[in-house]
């Protein structure tokens, strides 16, 4: 009977995501202020009920009710408590019931915020939210039920959630992820309002600034937790793989960054107007392209889900429509937004402006090698594999150009600037960079790599121009008043600006050394075998059986020592889950701030006790996600800034058809 309830709430939210679709957008057309301010309580009701359908699916796994074909498909009667939650998403139709109640969850907040917001826009922004949300809302209940029951008989027991997906990775990677990709929603509505509305100025922006640094947040912590989920669960030791579904999500993100920087220009200059908007329906179409590529079946990864290739005709459809007429909108409404403001060649906005292209075109890189190897078997022209040389060859030196750009960027002044100007303030940066390149490359490790210089030279790049443009930022201010007075001047947005390219330096820091210096060897090794690498001695110890929950384990044993004295013991493992019968790799590692020890398990191998075992020393590694995440601290900051804290004057119009706004009486 909950599976029952749960599908009719799932069916009263797309009758209200229907009349949120069409009733607000109709008033903010002919100025029916009533008509406008059902958008709230429209999408408050939607969000209440998609929550309470996903709380009844919630329900059935935690009561094993295996009459429902999608609880029996992946969960079991064995499965702990915390998976039998997550196991909701741990499938294709749970996973895009969450991703319904996401986009809930940001269409809720919008509506909280959205008294400070014209009517009409924030009916707009709404309606368009409430179009998205009736096509994925189609897409579960025709295609995708997680509803549909096994009867008249019903398994006793089911098949268990996939092995991969019992970790705390499951608990918060997709649902981080799934906020990202949806937050890009509300970027992708605010621009689709403003084209409706053919006005874009610089309170607009400001509007959707926070929206989509706070997308974009997410996205960032989402995909850092994906790789360092997958870097600890898989066995492999690597932390990216150029995997499709990996590309899914890295191509909004692009996109997603070059957003927000033409945001803030657009915000501070009224320049970008129409790049703008165009960036931000590209972020989210990517978005739903990941969806497609994981849904589809037209992938093979570790990552999506297998499923019918039917369905991918509608995400397909879908796709077509939200891209194809959200682009004919744009092309027909474009002219009146161009941007009539002047810069020279050398300032900050052509600067950002290099940015915003080297971003798009490392997405487009990124989407050619990922969709070009599909287009040729759908052509039936053959079959290729396109992989890491690829992406390496392409990707990586824009990366290394935009962070060059970035902190010339930075120094830079807004509208004018000079060659001269910009030389004096960086030309000891750039010698400093070139020598700490070079030093650590020659100091660190036993060979000397040009790509460790270039990557170690432009971290100390973007770390000195952002020193510098701080000390250029508050040296009136630090004469006058003092260190500590001048830098409380400063906005938290400036600060949030620096955190986050800081962040991106120490990600470059971990992405570089771990490139050139990781360490790893595949040996056959029997109890009390001892093996030196790079300095450190790993004895094993052998294995013993343990009993688990849902499965049986070889729990082995390795030692670790350093000039002599212990100092990890771990603990791999090769699990056998009990419903599926399928071995799975547990690896174990002992971390450290300049290094983490990383051994798992491969097979056994003679009568001996003997095992497979890989040792990988990656050194640096966790400064890749101890960067994303100060990249994410960042967006906090920015975010936290009081500008985007503003009142709205609005005034009403005459006689039951009052309503209009005035766009320009938004006041920071």
């Amino acid at each position: 009977m909950v599976a029952e309830i749960g599908l009719l709430a799932l069916s009263i939210a797309l009758c209200l995501s229907l009349l949120l679709s069409v009733l607000p957008l109709w008033g903010s057309f002919n100025g029916n202020l009533r008509l406008m301010n059902q958008a709230r309580p429209l999408t408050w009701g939607f969000f209440v009920f998609v929550a309470f359908s996903f709380g009844c699916l919630i329900w059935t796994f935690v009561t094993d009710d295996f009459s429902v074909d999608y609880v029996a498909k992946h969960s079991n009667s064995l499965l702990p408590l915390q998976y039998k939650i997550t196991a909701t998403w741990g499938g294709h139709e749970g996973s895009l019931l969450l991703w319904v109640l996401i986009l809930a969850g940001w269409m809720a907040a919008v509506a909280l915020k959205s008294y400070r917001l014209p009517p009409e826009l924030s009916a707009r922004v709404l309606s368009v939210m409430g179009m998205v949300s009736v096509g994925l809302l189609l897409f579960t209940l025709l295609t995708s039920s997680p509803f549909n029951r096994i009867l008249p008989f019903p398994p006793q027991d089911g098949a268990d959630l996939n092995p991969l997906l019992q970790d705390f990775g499951m608990i918060v990677h997709p649902p981080m992820l799934y906020m990202g990709y949806v937050g890009f929603a509300v970027a992708f509505a605010f621009a689709i309002a403003a084209l409706i509305g053919g006005q874009f100025d610089s309170a607009w922006a400001r509007w959707a600034r926070p929206w989509t640094t706070a997308a974009w947040v997410f996205l960032t912590l989402g995909i850092s937790l994906g790789s360092w989920w997958a870097y600890y669960e898989l066995g492999w030791g690597g932390w990216w793989f150029w995997d499709p579904v990996e590309n899914a999500s890295l191509m909004p993100w692009l996109v997603g960054t070059a957003l927000m920087h033409s945001l803030a220009v657009s915000e501070k200059r009224g320049l970008f107007k129409s790049w703008t908007l165009l960036l931000a329906i590209f972020a989210f179409s990517l978005s739903l392209l990941g969806t497609f590529l994981v849904r589809s079946g037209v992938l093979t990864s570790v990552h999506a889900f297998a499923n019918d290739p039917e369905r991918g005709v509608f995400i397909l459809i879908y796709l077509m429509v939200v891209i194809g007429s959200s682009l004919t909108l744009f092309a027909l409404r474009a002219p009146e937004v161009r941007s009539r403001v002047q810069f020279t060649l050398v300032s900050k906005e052509t600067l950002l402006l290099v940015n915003n292209i080297i971003l798009t075109a490392s997405c487009a890189t990124v989407l050619l090698g990922t969709l070009f190897p599909l287009l040729l078997e759908s052509l039936d022209m053959g079959m290729i594999s396109v992989g890491p040389p690829y992406f390496n060859t392409v990707f990586v030196p824009m990366a290394m150009l935009l962070a060059f750009a970035l902190g010339a960027g930075v120094l830079l002044n807004w509208k004018t600037g000079s060659v001269k100007w910009l030389y004096q303030q960086t030309r000891w940066i750039l010698l400093t960079s070139v020598i700490g390149g070079l030093a650590f490359s020659l100091i660190y490790g036993n060979s000397f790599m040009i790509s460790e210089v270039l990557g170690i030279g432009l971290v100390f790049w973007i770390v000195l121009t952002m020193g510098k443009d701080l000390l250029n930022k508050t040296r009136h201010a630090r004469a006058k008043s003092g260190v500590v007075v001048a830098l409380k001047r400063l906005k938290p947005a400036y600060y949030g600006m620096q955190l986050a390219h800081i962040g991106l330096a120490v990600a470059i820091v971990g992405v570089a050394i771990v490139s050139g210096y990781s360490s790893q060897r595949d040996l056959r090794m029997a109890p009390g075998d001892t093996v030196d690498i790079s300095g450190y001695q790993f004895r094993f110890d052998g294995v013993r059986p343990v009993q688990g929950p849902n499965y049986t384990s070889d729990y082995g044993s390795i030692t670790v020592y350093e000039h002599g004295r212990q100092i990890a013991v771990l603990h791999p493992e090769k699990r056998v889950y009990t419903a599926q019968a399928m071995p799975m790799t547990e690896a174990d590692l002992d971390p450290g701030i300049t290094r983490d020890l990383y051994v798992a398990l491969g097979e056994p191998l003679g009568n001996d006790g003997s095992w497979a075992v890989r040792i990988h020393i990656k050194p640096f590694v966790r400064w890749i996600w101890a960067g994303s995440v100060l990249m994410a601290l960042g967006g906090i900051l920015a975010i936290s800034d009081r500008r985007y804290r503003f009142k709205v004057r609005s005034k009403v119009l005459n006689k039951g058809r009052e309503g209009s706004s005035d766009f320009k009486g938004a006041n920071a």
